[in-house]
């Protein structure tokens, strides 16, 4: 969305209906899991607009957590037990009962979020999270939310200096992705490559690599 999206607050209920602006099998490209058969639950909206964020996530409609269920099990079969929540910025909708009825039916449940926001998801939900700068500093990570992350994965841009604070998240045991931001132009996506290798180099981080745009997947 490139920062052109509408700011929408976080939304309440019983989480039997979400708005979804796509359900699609996959391989998940991005941090822990990368490479993993996935079917991706995209979200619609998020409570912040980032001018990096290369995705469209406002061509959203209403799906009832049955019709949901019913596409991933479509898609999934018995390969692609792997799912991802994501968005726009899934904690922003009621997901407790779409995580606890995927783990019920045998799926691995991965989100990703900005941190920004909390919501009590069942334990077995691995939480990666991808924390955004504001142009001066990285918007803080609820505390509430920080004991369940599994791990942190960070942008980097050379142009933008968005790695700033990278560096302070790597205390304790919780592993720390670096991955180059990719800013549609050759030299600046080599740059921030080598940015992204030095920093996993300089602290120990582990490098992703968006691979789903390398092998030409959504």
């Amino acid at each position: 969305m490139f920062g052109t999206n509408p700011i929408r607050p976080p939304v309440s209920g019983d989480g039997q209906a979400l708005s979804v602006q796509h359900i699609f099998p996959t391989f998940q490209g991005e941090g822990p899991y990368a490479g993993w058969p996935a079917v991706f639950i995209r979200l619609g909206g998020c409570n912040l607009a980032c001018g990096f964020c290369d995705t469209e996530f406002e061509s959203f409609t209403e799906l009832s957590l049955e019709e949901i269920m019913t596409r991933v099990e479509e898609f999934a079969g018995a390969t692609h037990r792997l799912i991802v929540i994501t968005g726009g910025e899934p904690l922003r909708q009621p997901i407790e009962a779409l995580c606890a009825a995927l783990i019920e039916r045998g799926f691995k449940v991965q989100i990703e979020t900005n941190g920004t926001l909390y919501r009590e998801l069942p334990q077995e939900v691995d939480i990666i999270c991808s924390p955004k700068n504001t142009g001066v500093g990285y918007f803080p990570i609820r505390p509430d939310l920080l004991a369940r992350i599994n791990a942190f994965k960070f942008i980097i841009s050379a142009q933008l200096k968005e790695y700033a604070q990278v560096g302070e998240v790597g205390q304790g045991d919780t592993p720390v992705y670096v991955q180059p931001m990719d800013e549609q132009d050759d030299a600046k996506n080599a740059a921030n490559l080598a940015l992204a290798m030095e920093l996993a180099s300089r602290y120990g981080y582990r490098l992703s690599l968006q691979l789903h745009k390398i092998i030409g997947v959504e």
